[in-house]
């Protein structure tokens, strides 16, 4: 995807322009973000500039610094200028209280706020309207921008003494009760602000997004969703490029099915675009549409710190993850200071076994700033690979003493305390984790893990049912859930599970809805030996034993890559394939196959006892024997072959 000179020239002001609005409301994220893509946008070839620039009005002050177009805004603003510098230094020095307190005394705000408790007109009252307000409890008579920094402080106020009064993470008290004070304030504030604006709309200059937005967001923290989706959206409509607006609906947006609703009624423009990509990314979907859109977009921004991370854990959630250590090692080649999302990286190479290079990012991220989040995450992902798990746990508690809202840090430490078997702390944990992000497959599969290691079979199946339906075309989530169903003695529902987990990964879009027999899964070219071995037990234990064979046979056929027209395979130079080989084998479907494993081992025993029960005995002398090769069971494996070959040496005698 290109865009024409001009096109770039309207993207780079407004950008530009973005960047300025959210500093000036110290919305300094939403600031470094319209940065940075700002900065990714390569530069438009002189000739193609002018020829641009011609055609676009002129001006002598740049449109990012302009004066407000509303001239009430405009005369609002030049007036309080001095107030404004006043309360933004403020803000900037973390004083939020004292930025708070030069546009909005608590004088002022205790009288507006007893009026209010008069007052039943509101965008969520019910009651009818009552005479308006007298001249002494009316708004003052101050910008939006003013008033938005005025709130916004006083929420971030609330914020930072909402920490402070929180107990030590994950300590006797530490029972996440603890409230921001001041969401009620500004939430009556902003009720009635918006109420008189909509009754008096057209003597009122324009809205400008903000105070929407900011009103949006207090209500998601007072867990009113639905009500905080239509601000959010009638904010992104009046200033569509405040990035922070656009990450609190993505983080109302829980299913791909609510994504596709609210797609049509969002402004139609670039950033609709990044935001339908990035919350797509988020909600684990996968597929080549999506990989094209994030490409278009490198395209109009080629080094995009933010666009190169989503094409990364794109690549992280379809478990290619040689491509996005790629990825992210080509971020940290082009933005080396950057920490932001290099949690996840730390994940990719934990899981990769990638020591060395664990090691220099967790060097590098100290060096940077030891006291980021996102350090002590990737710290206390390195000592975890080390063993360190005690030193680990130390590391995600100081990240989430820093931020207590840090999902990796949550889900981490439960795996963490899984490793040193305090279920407790485990489960309390992930519970964490899915409070900060439902959307977080790992924690629910780890509280299915560990009620299963608790013997709660029917709580670890609840759970693992919660993190199938993120991660639908993930088959070890249905593995998990089949486990469990077997555990439970729900054979038949059990099998299901699990055929959908051998179609989940490659065929999950075209056989979701309905599981074959052995013969049409036969037709995938390489399937795990466990699952194939688990499905024929319960088989087996339903008595059904044609299907307990034809998936016994199969779970034999994968240590040549399952390309076996039956079980007669020979092996010449058997060996035992690692549990990485193997499951690199899996995801690649066909090759080399699996080699001997447990699961083919065990399915080969099974097949050898069968025909020595249907009296197939050369059948069975073959079986016994390659066991005996494979040096497993071997005691057993020769008890069969004598049994057998007596038998067939008394089937000889009786036909003689």
């Amino acid at each position: 995807m290109g865009l024409s000179a001009k096109d770039a020239l309207h993207l780079k002001e407004a950008l530009q322009i973005a960047a300025v609005k959210c500093s000036e409301r110290c919305l300094y994220q939403s600031a470094k973000w319209a940065a940075e893509l700002l900065d990714a946008l390569p530069d438009v070839p002189a000739a193609e500039l002018g020829q641009a620039a011609s055609s676009m009005p002129g001006s002598q002050v740049h449109p990012a610094f302009a004066p407000n177009a509303d001239p009430l805004e405009a005369a609002l603003e030049a007036k309080e200028l001095n107030k404004y510098l006043l309360a933004k230094t403020f803000f900037d020095c973390r004083e939020f209280d004292r930025c708070a307190a030069v546009f909005l005394p608590e004088s002022l705000l205790a009288g507006l706020l007893s009026a209010k408790a008069n007052d039943t007109t509101s965008p969520r009252g019910k009651g009818k309207a009552t005479a308006a307000p007298s001249a002494e409890q009316s708004f003052p008579a101050i910008s939006q921008k003013s008033l938005f920094l005025a709130l916004y402080a006083k929420v971030i106020s609330g914020e930072k003494r909402k920490d402070e009064d929180s107990e030590m993470i994950m300590g006797p008290q530490d029972l996440g009760s603890v409230v921001n004070k001041q969401l009620l304030v500004v939430t009556r504030f902003l009720e009635r602000w918006l109420a008189e604006r909509k009754a008096e709309d057209c003597k009122l200059s324009a809205s400008q997004g903000f105070l929407e937005y900011l009103y949006g967001m207090v209500l998601v923290k007072e867990k009113n969703d639905s009500v905080a989706l239509d601000y959010l959206m009638q904010s992104v409509h009046l200033f569509p490029w405040n990035w922070g607006c656009w990450l609190e609906i993505a983080n109302l947006i829980a299913r791909v099915e609510q994504l596709n609703k609210i797609a049509p009624h969002l402004p139609q423009n670039i950033m609709s675009f990044i935001f339908h990509a990035n919350t797509a990314v988020n909600l684990y979907q996968q597929g080549q549409d999506l990989a094209a859109s994030l490409n278009d977009l490198l395209g109009i921004f080629p080094t995009s710190s933010f666009l190169i991370t989503c094409k990364a854990l794109l690549n992280y959630h379809m478990k290619d993850l040689l491509a996005a250590e790629q990825d992210f090692s080509n971020l940290l080649a082009l933005h080396p200071h950057r920490l932001d999302s290099l949690d996840h990286y730390s994940n990719i190479l934990y899981v990769l076994n990638l020591r060395p290079k664990l090691a220099f990012l967790a060097h590098l991220c100290s060096s940077i700033d030891k006291f980021r989040p996102e350090s002590c995450v990737v710290i206390g992902n390195y000592y975890s690979l080390l063993s360190f798990h005690e030193k680990a746990v130390q590391y995600f508690r100081r990240a989430l003493t820093l931020d207590r809202s840090c999902l990796s840090a949550w889900t981490l430490m439960g795996h963490e305390y899984v490793e040193l078997k305090n279920t407790h702390a485990a489960i309390e944990s992930y519970r964490r984790a899915v409070d900060v992000n439902r959307r977080d497959y790992r924690a629910w599969y780890g509280l299915g893990q560990t009620y299963e290691v608790l013997e709660m079979h029917a709580y670890a199946l609840w759970y693992y049912k919660k993190a199938a339906g993120l991660r639908p075309w993930d088959g070890k989530m249905w593995q998990a859930v089949g486990s469990c169903l077997q555990k439970m003695g729900r054979d038949r529902d059990g099998i299901k599970a699990l055929k959908r987990a051998l179609l989940a990964d490659s065929y999950y879009d075209s056989t979701c809805s309905s599981f074959g027999s052995a013969g049409a899964v036969d037709r995938m070219a390489q399937m795990d030996p466990e699952v194939l071995l688990q499905i024929a037990t319960m088989y087996d234990r339903l008595d059904e034993e044609d299907e307990a064979k034809a998936y016994m046979e199969l779970c034999v056929a994968q240590e040549d890559g399952g390309l076996g027209d039956s079980v007669a395979i020979h092996r010449d130079s058997p060996g035992v394939a690692s549990d990485g080989e193997a499951e690199a084998t899996l995801r690649g479907g066909g090759g080399e196959g699996t080699g001997v494993t447990v699961a083919t081992s065990k399915a080969r025993m099974w097949l050898a006892k069968n025909a020595m029960r249907t009296e197939d005995y050369v059948t069975a002398n073959r079986l016994a024997t390659e066991l005996c090769q494979d040096g497993v069971e071997v005691e057993e494996a020769k008890a069969l072959i004598r049994e057998a070959r007596s038998r067939m040496e008394l089937a000889n005698m009786t036909d003689r």
